[in-house]
Parts: C-alpha cells; sequence; structure tokens
C-alpha cells in the first residue's frame, strides 16, 4: 500500500487503557486512519473534520479514518481536486480493512463530524464539503450509511468499537472547543500546501 505523511496509520502512542470503557482504545488525531480485528474502540474529535467508521458487518472487522479535504468547496463531487484527495484518505482505510481480510461487499459505514465550528471556515463550507464528500463517496462505492451524524455547529467526540459496529457519540459545547480548534486550523494549513490527490494501491 502506497501512502504519504499526510495520512498515517496510527501506531502504538496513541493506543492506551481507558478505564470507563474498560478496554484497550486507539486515539485518532487528523489525517489518521486505524483498521483493526481486535475488540477496542476507537477514539476521536471532531469540529470540521470527518470520520468515517467502516465495518464488514459479517465478520467484525472495522476502522476509523479522520480527515479534512484540504479546499473548502460547495462543490467536492469527485472530478473537483479537493475530493481526489478524499478519495485517497477513504480508499486507504478500505485498503486496510480488506488487507485484515474484510470484503468490500460487505462493508457498511457510519459517518460524523463535518460542523462549522472553526472561525473562516464557515465562508470556506469546510465542514459542508467534508459532509457531502463522504456521503458521495461511500453511495459511489455501493457502501450503505447505516448512521450518522453530520454538519450542525457543535464538535463531537466519536468512540468506535469494530467488533460490534456499536458507536457512542458525545456533543462538545463552543466552551471546551480550543483544543480541536487548534489542532484542525493546523491541519488546514498544512493542507492547502498539497498537490490534491496522492497515488494509492487499490484492493480488491
Amino acid at each position: 500500500m502506497k501512502t504519504d505523511s499526510h495520512f498515517l496509520p496510527v501506531e502504538s502512542p496513541n493506543r492506551y487503557f481507558d478505564p470507563h470503557l474498560e478496554r484497550e482504545s486507539v486515539k485518532l488525531l487528523p489525517g489518521e486512519y486505524f483498521a483493526t480485528r481486535r475488540d477496542v474502540a476507537l477514539v476521536t474529535v471532531l469540529g470540521s473534520c470527518v470520520a468515517a467508521c467502516l465495518r464488514d458487518r459479517e465478520q467484525g472487522i472495522g476502522g476509523m479514518n479522520h480527515f479534512m479535504l484540504p479546499r473548502g468547496s460547495a462543490d467536492a463531487g469527485p472530478v473537483s481536486e479537493s475530493a481526489r484527495y478524499g478519495v485517497h484518505a477513504m480508499e486507504l482505510l478500505v485498503n486496510q480493512l480488506v488487507r485484515l481480510g474484510a470484503r468490500r461487499r460487505n462493508l457498511e459505514a457510519k459517518v460524523f463530524g463535518g460542523g462549522n465550528v472553526v472561525p473562516g471556515f464557515t465562508a470556506l463550507n469546510i465542514g459542508e464539503a467534508n459532509a457531502k464528500f463522504v456521503r458521495t463517496f461511500l453511495r459511489a462505492e455501493s457502501i450503505p450509511v447505516v448512521a450518522e451524524d453530520l454538519q450542525g455547529t457543535i464538535s463531537r467526540k466519536v468512540y468506535f468499537f469494530p467488533v460490534s459496529g456499536r458507536v457512542l457519540v458525545r456533543g462538545i459545547a463552543r466552551t471546551h472547543n480550543q483544543t480541536i480548534l487548534e489542532r484542525e486550523v493546523q491541519y488546514f494549513e498544512r493542507l492547502r500546501e498539497l498537490p490534491a490527490g496522492g497515488q494509492v494501491e487499490m484492493f480488491t
């Protein structure tokens, strides 16, 4: 699988034991993705970014990504430069799931995020473009969306349990948004300098 430095599989530093969930957990930051066969929790916090939680509904193999389109646009269709970057983000996760034994025809999705929470991003339609893209991609790939919580004006903390497919979503008040905002602004500024798309080797 070919990748680049702006989409990273999560390694051990982001693993921890969550005493409330009573299980090993993996925290995803912007630009990361993770897939597993194990009964762990995948955790991320979203503002304008989107997380797609994909799962083979027969085998319980699942994963999550956390990404943002590099350019805000009301038109995040399949042919736009910005959308090609999103396709890259999605296919990296799909490919990793397939490498673990998942079958594309068995995949289902739950998608979250895309809120208008970052000052200055509203005019660029960042959250709206991210939400529109992920819906369009999954529809084109015939991956059913079985649950979603997209757009709005709140940040979200998402807990995904790949083996069971269960998801917990907690809204985050604006007063606690500063770390999320700083992280996403820094991520967005890095993305603005990237060429769109990226190379990805497909698995079927």
